[in-house]
């Protein structure tokens, strides 16, 4: 965990993986990072995937270095409370991530009658208000449409939760644009992301929104090939499936040379009057007569003998594995990759976790935390943030206004 945001001071009232993502990032880049829950847990306090013990291996993934308080937010003073957490004094304080309600008890009007310089991201899930998770934006946006076999027509969704995890980053990008706005402005802001935007922007960035206006057309399907550039899969002769991609000349190139195909291709240049070696579209475009040559080829040989090979010829290419073998048997990904320590965890396993992705030559990357209990640092919290003293935060306990870690589960 580096240290390029110590000293702020940020608070979460989130669930599930659009908000406490762009928190978690902030926390592994060194921001302070309150997260306050329901006594019993927030929506994704079991979410799965669980541990043996039902503690969920989610929770303890997303929330790395995290603070977390336990407060009754079905009580007027618990909800006062979650508002003095969010607003607190602090030249870097007054920073909240939330995807509560626009117009709810964390409203950005409300919050900001307690501090004027307010900063709040609000994670949403459509921009009149209307619910909306990854998998239903997803489906929304057309990309199950694009995606699976040509001979199918049924939607196919994605396993990853690509744009919860994509407003997570860009909401922490956000977040910091907002800090640094306010340091030489004073102003607060109040920012709404909703994940429908990000989503539908993406397919605007991509190129993707003007494609199907020119065409008057969606995107065909093409099973697991490449849009726009030669890509796709292949098996091997001893049964190895690898991903092979050559969108650039210098890739095609390697490629051909490796399969010993130069004289055969060089017959299609010719027969075709085309040079593929010229452009990505080329090579797209007349795929259906260059894959079956690179089929034919690659069947030949096995896969450690050929991956060698595309190594030296600069070719650019990647196994299919099983996520388990990623993390088991390939290096790169997780056993020698200096991201990963091995910690304990709140459910008592320990494993490899991930800390900050981005790599600072020469810095040292820190410690990485793990994820709190439920309810870890109500009391230190509430002393430190909010100033309330031993018998007041006693009084808090014995209503039920909030709980500790060892009592925080309790519903």
């Amino acid at each position: 965990m580096y240290n390029l945001l110590k000293g702020l001071s940020i608070v979460e009232g989130a669930s599930f993986i659009a908000g406490p993502s762009a928190t978690m990032h902030m926390a592994q880049m060194g921001a302070e990072v309150i997260r306050f829950d329901n006594i019993g847990g927030g929506p994704d306090f079991n979410r799965w995937p669980l541990a043996k013990n039902g503690q969920s291996l989610y929770w303890e993934g997303m929330n790395k270095g995290k603070k977390s308080i336990a407060l009754n937010l079905s009580t007027t003073e618990g909800r006062e409370l979650a508002i003095a957490i969010a607003t607190a004094p602090g030249e870097n304080a007054g920073l909240f991530v939330t995807n509560y309600p626009v117009n709810g008890f964390l409203s950005y009007d409300i919050l900001k009658e307690k501090r004027a310089d307010l900063i709040c991201l609000r994670v949403m899930g459509w921009a009149d208000g209307a619910p909306a998770m990854d998998p239903t934006v997803n489906a929304a946006s057309g990309i199950p449409m694009m995606t699976g076999p040509q001979d199918d027509e049924k939607p196919v969704n994605q396993v990853l939760p690509a744009w919860d995890l994509i407003t997570g980053a860009y909401a922490a990008f956000a977040m910091t644009a907002a800090i640094l706005d306010r340091k030489t402005s004073g102003k607060g802001h109040d920012i709404r992301l909703p994940l429908a935007d990000v989503a539908i922007s993406c397919l605007s960035h991509t190129g993707q929104i003007a494609e199907v206006l020119a065409s008057g057309a969606d995107r065909p399907r093409m099973g697991n090939d490449m849009f726009g550039a030669l890509g796709r899969d292949f098996e091997t002769k001893d049964g190895k499936r690898v991903m092979i991609v050559a969108l650039t000349t210098r890739q095609w190139i390697g490629l051909v040379r490796v399969l010993n195909l130069v004289e055969v291709i060089e017959s299609l240049e010719q027969s075709l009057n085309i040079s593929l070696s010229a452009e990505a579209g080329t090579r797209f475009n007349h795929r259906d007569k260059i894959i079956p040559l690179i089929i034919a080829a690659i069947v030949t040989r096995n896969s450690a003998e050929l991956y060698q090979a595309f190594d030296k010829n600069g070719v650019t290419w990647g196994p299919y594995q099983t996520l388990y073998e990623a993390v088991t048997t390939d290096d790169r990904m997780v056993k020698e990759n200096p991201m990963f320590t091995n910690i304990d965890h709140p459910s008592g396993m320990s494993y490899p976790a991930a800390g900050p992705a981005a790599t600072l030559p020469g810095q040292d990357r820190g410690t990485l935390i793990p994820a709190p209990h439920l309810g870890q640092h109500t009391d230190e919290v509430l002393a430190m943030k909010l100033g309330l003293p031993d018998h007041e935060i006693g009084r808090l306990h014995d209503k039920g206004i909030i709980a500790g870690m060892n009592n925080a589960k309790a519903a």
